[in-house]
C-alpha cells in the first residue's frame, strides 16, 4: 500500500513512510470494510464520519513535520488511525473527538493496536477550543474541515509549531493549509496553501 499509494505520489520522508507501514489500518475500520482497508480511499466509520484515505493521512503527517520530542494535538480522532500514525512519530498525542461513540471506538482500536493512554491521550469534547491545559503543542493536526481556522488552535501552537488543517465549507473548494508560528503574538504566523482536499465538516457543540 505505502509504495503504490503514498510514496509514488510524493511523500518521501522515511519516518512517515515507516509509520504508515507500521500502523495496521485494518484495525481502525469497521469489520464490514476491512477488505478495503488498504485501498487508497476514505471509508465510512459511522456517525457520518470517515477514515481518510492513506495518501491524505500521509500527506498531512508529512506536512506537520513531526519530531520524536513533539507534543501533538489532533482534532477529530475518528477511528484513531491518524492518531496512531502520529504516535509513531511524536513524543505524545493528545486527541479530541466530539462524538462519544466514536471516541469509544477509537479508544478500543488504539488500545488493541498498542497505542494506550501513555502514547495517545483521548478525550470527548469540542475541538474548536483545543486542549489549553496541555498546550503548547509543536504539532496540531485537524482531520475535519472548519470554515475558517479556529483561533484557539493557533494560539496553542508553540513557537515554531505547525498547524495542518483543511479549511472550507462542505461542497466548496477546501484547501489543506499549514500555519507555522514564528513568534509570540496573535498575528505571528506564516500560512501556506498545500493542496485541494475534501473533508467532512468540523463539528462544534455550540
Amino acid at each position: 500500500m505505502v509504495r503504490a499509494t503514498v510514496q509514488s505520489r510524493g511523500v518521501r520522508d522515511a519516518r512517515v513512510l515507516a509509520a504508515m507501514r507500521t500502523v495496521p489500518r485494518h484495525e481502525f475500520v469497521p469489520s464490514a470494510s476491512r477488505k478495503f482497508a488498504y485501498s487508497d480511499r476514505p471509508l465510512p466509520i459511522g456517525w457520518g464520519q470517515t477514515i481518510s484515505q492513506p495518501y491524505v493521512v500521509a500527506a498531512m503527517t508529512d506536512a506537520a513535520r513531526p519530531k520524536s520530542t513533539d507534543r501533538c494535538l489532533e482534532i477529530g480522532t475518528g477511528s484513531g488511525y491518524q492518531a496512531a500514525v502520529l504516535a509513531e512519530l511524536c513524543g505524545k498525542v493528545f486527541s479530541i473527538e466530539i462524538v462519544p461513540e466514536l471516541a469509544r471506538f477509537a479508544k478500543d482500536n488504539l488500545r488493541r493496536s498498542g497505542y494506550g493512554p501513555d502514547r495517545v491521550a483521548l478525550v470527548t469534547g469540542d475541538g474548536y477550543g483545543g486542549w489549553p491545559e496541555e498546550a503548547p503543542f509543536q504539532v496540531v493536526v485537524v482531520t475535519a474541515a472548519p470554515p475558517k481556522v479556529p483561533r484557539a488552535l493557533l494560539q496553542q501552537l508553540a513557537i515554531g509549531g505547525r498547524l495542518v488543517v483543511p479549511v472550507g465549507r462542505q461542497g466548496d473548494t477546501q484547501t489543506l493549509q499549514r500555519w507555522t508560528r514564528t513568534a509570540k503574538g496573535s498575528e505571528a504566523f506564516v500560512k501556506e496553501d498545500l493542496m485541494d482536499v475534501r473533508f467532512v465538516p468540523m463539528v462544534t457543540a455550540k
